[in-house]
């Protein structure tokens, strides 16, 4: 079939902007630092005794969190699929056009101790603050420094209202209170990432128990 000129050039019009989105998609996923680039909410195993709320998660993936600027707590054991799970909303987040930075707690405290001594905590403070998304992974069980608890205030008191905070521990929101320490910090920070979040509570055997890790290194979903 001959497709006339402006059928054409309608074609042209449409994979051009199709070709745009998907570099601004990649972009926004490589800006993201996923441990997981592969987790994709179409993999998500809901089969597996771990007690993930279908219902919730899929909710979750529509967006509304992240437009409502409310946060998420992921909690379980270890080897449940935490970081895969926040890796597929993150996944998702980056195809909504949200920015998205996923940082693993340990090392988020490091590159803060780094950036004070070398003069780029402010650069790295408005990345973290700046984000649609935030994703800190595997929080505790270290008890925080006085330091740490500074800057995790400083961050979460800029973040609120502004964006959605997701954090994943192996330890209930009741033990977090002694992670912080400073029952002040602890109750000011609590405060304003708990009371306003959505929970998925995991349980059940590590995962890694029965299914082998995927060859492509994505983990446990």
């Amino acid at each position: 079939m001959t497709l006339s000129h402006a059928e054409w050039l309608g074609l042209l019009v449409d994979r051009e902007i199709a070709s745009r989105a998907n570099k601004r998609f990649q972009t926004r996923m490589r800006a993201a630092r996923l441990r997981h680039v592969g987790a994709v909410p179409e993999d998500v195993d809901y089969r597996t005794a771990r007690h993930l709320d279908k219902s919730l998660f899929q909710q979750l993936l529509t967006g509304k969190r992240i437009r409502d600027r409310r946060n998420l707590i992921i909690t379980g054991p270890c080897g449940v699929g935490k970081t895969w799970l926040a890796c597929a909303l993150g996944h998702q987040a980056c195809r909504d056009n949200a920015t998205v930075l996923y940082k693993r707690a340990t090392r988020l405290f490091s590159e803060l101790e780094l950036a004070h001594a070398d003069g780029r905590y402010p650069r790295l403070f408005r990345s973290l603050t700046n984000a649609d998304v935030l994703i800190i992974d595997d929080w505790g069980p270290d008890r925080l420094t006085a330091s740490q608890r500074s800057d995790l205030m400083e961050i979460v008191e800029d973040r609120y209202g502004r964006g959605s905070t997701l954090i994943t521990s192996q330890l209930p929101v009741d033990a977090w209170h002694e992670i912080i320490g400073d029952p002040t910090f602890a109750d000011a920070i609590l405060d304003r990432i708990v009371h306003n979040s959505y929970r998925l509570v995991l349980d059940g055997q590590s995962m890694r128990k029965t299914q082998a890790e995927s060859i492509d290194g994505n983990g446990l979903n």
